[in-house]
């Protein structure tokens, strides 16, 4: 087979992506990438997956860039007939569904890593959304979602005329994620961020941007005794609010920089869980967050908001704590009963793993699609 996967910019395909590909290719299929160009797509290659470029834009108003995109994108289709084509990303998906049946792909597949709408949307909003992927539906063969209640609602409305409609959960690699007891190899990776083994560390992993819940987050801690670690940047095409004020306004309080710490983008993830004490991700909106399973697989209790996807992975009370959304004092409280108990932090943590290494084991994500495609 030929299959063609689309998403809009070369950190999806290459954060979450490759391994999918990289199975399809072992089963003897021809896979073929296309995504904004950059030092991701670059990486991509170099695992020798062909990778076409095509710039998408990110914001919904760019119609001018939409058109000169969808044009490329019908332009790579006749050149090259493919079997099935595979769309992620909200308008990357728009864009190749409508290519794909203008060029009368046999399938077409979309993968909903979370539906642009969601329960924090005003109704009008999330009624005009709705209806788009009701019209977007009705040329879509099979459609995966990652969180069981997105595939409810896709159920319910009729989201795809195929009548696919799966969830296939999201994934991540256990012999990259996993704890570590060796003391030393924690306090070296502490120590590299003038950390102690006394020292309870918090670490989120996340793009830069207002929707994480970073503000929240920095409010709480003002009231929690522990470092964090925040571990991401703004991606160049991201179009969400950002958090640059609340940043420099922490570096500039000597007491909050030396308690806050921006670590940047990081090549050492799986080091840093590792290391770390606890995980928090207090997120306005989410698919199904990786970063919540990477960190469970690394045995790490979890501080997440009680919303789509991170409520299927996080159990309240059991593998951590689910909070109100926008609620700083709420998620301050949450976070002192973790750094104040390690016994805790011990159990929840061993519980999530258990959790994690059931349910959200990537090579089942992968084997799940393989299987409902057929290939």
């Amino acid at each position: 087979m030929r299959i063609l996967e689309v998403c809009a910019v070369d950190f999806t395909l290459y954060h979450f992506l490759v391994p999918l590909i990289e199975t399809m290719s072992s089963r003897g299929h021809e896979v073929v990438a296309v995504c904004t160009d950059g030092p991701n797509a670059e990486a991509v290659r170099s695992r020798g997956i062909r990778v076409e470029s095509i710039p998408f834009a990110r914001r919904m108003v760019a119609i001018r860039q939409h058109i000169q995109s969808y044009k490329m994108l019908c332009k790579l289709l006749e050149n090259e007939r493919f079997d099935i084509v595979h769309v992620h990303t909200p308008i990357a998906a728009a864009l190749g569904r409508l290519a794909a049946w203008r060029m009368h792909v046999p399938k077409v597949v979309y993968t909903a890593h979370g539906f642009y709408f969601h329960e924090q949307m005003p109704m009008p909003k999330w009624l005009f959304f709705v209806v788009l992927e009701w019209l977007l539906g009705r040329i879509t063969d099979v459609l995966f979602t990652q969180a069981e209640e997105d595939a409810v609602t896709a159920r319910r409305f009729r989201l795809c005329r195929g009548g696919v409609i799966e969830a296939i959960k999201n994934g991540v690699d256990p012999a990259r994620f996993f704890p570590s007891a060796d003391l030393k190899t924690r306090l070296v990776k502490r120590k590299e961020h003038n950390n102690s083994l006394d020292d309870c560390i918090i670490v989120i992993v996340g793009r830069l941007v207002a929707e994480k819940g970073y503000i929240e987050l920095f409010v709480a801690m003002r009231e929690v005794e522990a470092v964090l670690w925040v571990v991401g940047e703004r991606l160049s095409s991201d179009h969400a609010a950002g958090i640059d004020h609340h940043i420099r306004e922490i570096q500039s309080d000597p007491k909050l920089a030396n308690k806050i710490r921006f670590l940047g983008q990081r090549t050492d993830v799986p080091e840093l869980l590792r290391a770390a004490d606890i995980f928090v991700l207090p997120s306005h909106r989410e698919g199904m967050p990786r970063s919540i399973l990477e960190a469970m697989m690394s045995r790490l209790p979890v501080v997440a908001t009680n919303i789509r996807g991170s409520r299927e992975e996080v159990i309240d009370r059991q593998t951590g704590f689910l909070v109100t959304p926008r609620a700083p004092q709420e998620l301050a409280r949450a976070l002192k009963v973790l750094t104040d108990n390690q016994h805790l932090r011990l159990q929840m943590g061993e519980t999530g793993r258990k959790r994690a290494l059931e349910y959200f084991d990537e090579r089942r994500v992968i084997s799940r699609q393989i299987e409902l495609l057929g290939l």
